[in-house]
């Protein structure tokens, strides 16, 4: 059997061969024909293009076809399909394939070689990417750009490691569309309409779905708003979800939350993790922060620090990153702690590349096209908070639209959601009237009294603003804070939510 399957001919002297084992998948395909039932293990993670044989991985994809059709897959089944195959032709044609079922014994490791043949397809993308690499780090006939090189070299290694190779990204209509019944499925199964990553936000939820996989997000609001806290607290529930829904021994492939990586480029780590344990404890973040707590307060902190030590939220607040190296950040978390959910606050304090000069429209576009890139590459939602112009201010109805996203229309282009924070309060707030005295006029009376009113209706509420959705309707949730902690929450009775301040 041996001499039948040399199918490549031996290297020369002194030259390395690529990585292969021949005889391995050789000795599968025999063992997938003897017993389908192995194909039910193997397809899961092997493609054709792992095999080094091209003819080796035709065949397996005759195989794995009959087998869709609910057939049997031997070489009597699989004569019709590969009929015509001139490199099976040299080989022997069916007879070549009734050889591969000649070796029993095969069965007994058909998993095993299964698990070398990709193991060894991996080494083989290795080599390529390093070959690529030395190609072009020696190559300086075009601009001089280590930088670059060193970003596209960490993407080709990330996708070696997730096992993607050259074709990882091209996927047939029956692999997406049982993507997309899966997700819908997950939707039907949750009992909420949740088909992605929970928000922690009911009316949020039902209004988008959740935080849908390869979606980049961008939410924004004039300074004030509340969109750091609103952030923040998404974060938490997504991280707390995914702690919950493990300890119920629910699979990761229908848990409703997931690991965080939270990059703050304007507030520091302990900011953050003091807003989130004034949330959870109860406490005023400003109460904490001037130590004006009791003893009781404090031992309600302690709980919480306890109980949240092993929340899987990480942190980065390296100030001044460009894209590319938040890019790499991301993809190192991704491969060890498996972050499904990325948080970026915010936007424009991220920089772009050297080469795009003073033209900052031209890095702000640079920045929200590598959000996206992030997003799909990694296959997670993305949500970077914006700032909005101060076009927003010189207008009567302060309400957000699209065009006031601040320095480039490109971020409404790359975004699939677009959301806006508005708080009415906050410009009520700003007009207040003198505040009448003994002995004041009337009018300055009913004035101030009037504004009182107009802030009791107001106080307290706030709008979330869905301005664009790609895979949904726009439209508003109703939201609700407390300013006192940081924290949201749904207001059943009245439809609303909670927001903080910033």
């Amino acid at each position: 059997m041996a001499e039948n399957i040399r199918l490549v001919a031996p290297p020369d002297a002194g030259e390395k061969s690529l990585p292969r084992n021949v005889e391995a998948e050789a000795a599968l395909l025999g063992a997938l024909m003897i017993d389908n039932r192995i194909a039910e293990d193997v397809q899961l993670k092997l493609r054709s293009e792992h095999f080094f044989e091209p003819v080796h991985g035709r065949v397996y994809d005759a195989i794995l076809k009959l087998l869709d059709r609910n057939m049997v897959a031997n070489p009597v089944t699989l004569k019709p399909l590969l009929e015509a195959d001139e490199a099976l032709k040299e080989l022997g044609g069916p007879a070549y394939l009734a050889q591969l079922t000649g070796n029993g014994a095969a069965l007994i490791g058909a998993r095993d070689f299964a698990t070398q043949i990709y193991d060894l397809a991996l080494l083989r993308e290795l080599v390529g990417v390093g070959r690529d690499l030395v190609e072009k780090a020696l190559d300086t006939s075009e601009d001089v750009d280590p930088l670059g090189q060193i970003e596209a070299a960490e993407v080709a290694l990330y996708r070696v490691s997730e096992g993607e190779g050259e074709g990882g990204s091209v996927k047939s209509f029956l692999q997406a569309s049982t993507m997309a019944v899966q997700v819908a499925e997950r939707a039907f199964s949750s009992g909420g309409h949740l088909s992605g990553i929970t928000t922690g936000l009911t009316g949020l939820n039902e209004k988008i779905g959740g935080l849908h996989n390869s979606d980049l997000m961008i939410l924004a609001g004039r300074p004030g708003m509340g969109k750091t806290s609103l952030a923040t607290n998404i974060a938490y529930n997504a991280a707390i979800r995914y702690v919950r829904d493990k300890e119920d021994g629910i699979d990761d492939a229908k848990n409703m939350g997931a690991p965080v990586a939270f990059f703050s480029l304007e507030m520091s780590a302990d900011q953050l993790a003091t807003r989130i344990l004034a949330e959870q404890s109860g406490i005023s973040g400003e109460a904490l922060r001037m130590g004006k707590i009791s003893r009781a307060d404090f031992q309600n902190l302690s709980r919480a620090a306890r109980e949240l030590q092993n929340l899987p939220l990480y942190i980065d607040d390296t100030p001044g990153l460009t894209i590319a190296a938040l890019r790499t950040r991301a993809r190192r978390l991704k491969r060890r702690h498996n972050v499904g959910f990325i948080v970026v606050d915010y936007l424009q304090l991220l920089q772009g590349s050297s080469r795009g000069g003073d033209n900052r429209v031209q890095e702000i576009s640079e920045i929200s096209r590598g959000l996206k890139t992030l997003a799909k590459e990694l296959n997670v939602p993305v949500l970077a908070l914006s700032q909005l112009s101060r076009a927003v201010e010189q207008r009567e109805d302060k309400k957000p639209q699209l065009s006031d996203l601040r320095e480039s229309g490109s971020i409404e282009q790359d975004a699939d959601m677009v959301l806006f924070v508005f708080r009415e309060d906050y410009y009520v707030a700003a007009r207040e009237p003198r505040r009448p005295m003994d002995g004041d006029d009337a009018k300055i009376f009913d004035d101030h009294a009037k504004w009182a009113m107009e802030m009791e209706r107001v106080f307290g509420l706030a709008e979330l603003i869905v301005a664009k959705q790609r895979h949904g309707a726009t439209g508003k949730v109703k939201l609700r804070f407390d300013a006192k902690i940081t924290k949201f929450s749904d207001h059943v009775e009245e439809g609303y939510g909670a927001l903080s301040y910033d």
